[in-house]
């Protein structure tokens, strides 16, 4: 390891973001998120030039990514997400992505290239960031609850689908029939979990949970492991196969060991959430372009321009698809605001564009800081909308808000 002192700083202010989370919470709820990334600008090369990179960061930041999708998978109940609704959330999701991608053709000229990075980015949902903001609000299991799920999901799997598609380096053509093939052996590794695991299987997690042999643990990882894998040897983003990996996990643990998978999952999330999520922000603050940002001109005007186009391209679908039922507008309205939060994914794409060269550093940190603000200012604009309705009785958001949902 290069700069240990690096290893140390990160880790140190991993702990800082959220205890600067729970002071700040009871004034307002600021998603640790969001200090873990302006902790990594301030320990960047841009401000105070303490954070160095070396192989082992590097890695432990794609790790972090890794998980925050797998994650993001496993949130997706399969049972929720169907019939009518999902229909809704799909046509609301390639509405909005014809409408990025036409936006990001004006911004930037006519590029091609750029525009499919821009206009990707536009559309995706931070479904993690929402879901336990919901949970502790007693919303999510409600039929609120499902449509954001059902709308956040696709607005993830969209995103991450056309990375694969169009961000491979192959032609469209090939690109699909690639996925195509990836896609039927993910079906294939869904039928196999779907099936019944064997009675030793479900003994052996519970003789192991309380244990250093942890095989439940060790299996996840080695699931999780495997998808990236085999996303990377059929030649995809290896987001693509985190996500997979993640929504493989729910059908195994839900089939094998219903009773015990919350608690798995939450010494998966130990992992993800202690080390390697956090880990993964801190970096892309470290990574974060501020001089690019606050050097004048187009790069800090365009921060607002990419806030009012996560609602403009992603909210007003969301809105006008919402199913019938969600009748209030307050309610639609709400949904839109859900559905226009983002985060994690805009982080991931604006990196490929930079790696590819595709975008430039202001545009990429014009991105990253709406999406942050988008983090910030959307869900509480939902509730305030969600308030508003009748038999509602003015209930305020739980405290816990500030410090659950914010981890992604």
């Amino acid at each position: 390891m290069e700069h240990p002192g690096t290893l140390v700083l990160i880790m140190a202010l991993a702990v800082l973001a959220p205890l600067l989370g729970y002071a700040t919470g009871r004034w307002l709820p600021v998603p640790v998120v969001i200090f873990e990334i302006v902790l990594g600008v301030l320990a960047g090369p841009d401000v105070l030039g303490w954070a160095h990179h070396d192989q082992v960061i590097d890695t432990l930041a794609d790790l972090g990514l890794s998980m925050l999708i797998f994650l993001a998978g496993y949130e997706i109940r399969f049972a929720e997400v169907r019939g009518s609704t999902l229909r809704r959330a799909g046509g609301a999701w390639v509405l909005s992505f014809a409408a990025g991608l036409g936006v990001a053709l004006l911004l930037s000229g006519a590029d091609l290239a750029k525009s499919l990075v821009i206009g990707t980015a536009l559309t995706s949902t931070a479904l993690g960031a929402v879901l336990p903001i919901l949970r502790d609000s007693g919303r999510l299991e409600g039929r609120f609850g499902s449509v954001v799920m059902a709308f956040g999901s696709v607005g993830e799997f969209g995103p991450i689908i056309a990375m694969a598609l169009l961000f491979s380096g192959r032609s469209p053509g090939a690109a699909g029939a690639v996925l195509a093939v990836f896609a039927v052996v993910t079906a294939g590794a869904v039928f196999w979990a779907m099936r019944p695991r064997p009675p030793w299987f479900a003994r052996l997690i519970a003789v192991t949970l309380h244990s250093s042999g942890q095989f439940a643990v060790r299996f996840v990882m080695l699931l999780l492991a495997g998808m990236l894998g085999l996303a990377h040897v059929f030649g995809l983003d290896t987001l693509l196969g985190a996500f997979a990996a993640g929504m493989l996990t729910r059908l195994v643990l839900q089939g094998a060991v219903p009773g015990r998978s919350g608690e798995i999952l939450e010494r998966i999330e130990a992992i993800g959430f202690g080390f390697l999520v956090p880990f993964f922000y801190i970096v892309t603050g470290i990574d974060f372009d501020l001089a690019a940002l606050l050097d004048g001109g187009r790069p800090l005007l365009l921060l607002p321009v990419f806030l009012l186009l996560f609602l403009l391209v992603r909210g007003v679908p969301a809105y006008l698809l919402a199913p019938r039922d969600l009748a209030g507008r307050p309610s639609r309205s709400a949904l839109g605001l859900f559905a226009s939060t983002c985060l994690p994914l805009v982080v991931a794409i604006t990196a490929i564009g930079l790696d590819e060269k595709v975008i430039g550093a202001g545009e990429a940190a014009a991105l990253v800081a709406a999406a942050m603000v988008s983090v910030l200012v959307f869900p509480l604009l939902a509730f305030r909308l969600l308030r508003r309705e009748k038999g509602d009785g003015g209930r305020a958001v739980p405290g816990r808000t500030a410090e659950t949902g914010e981890a992604w």
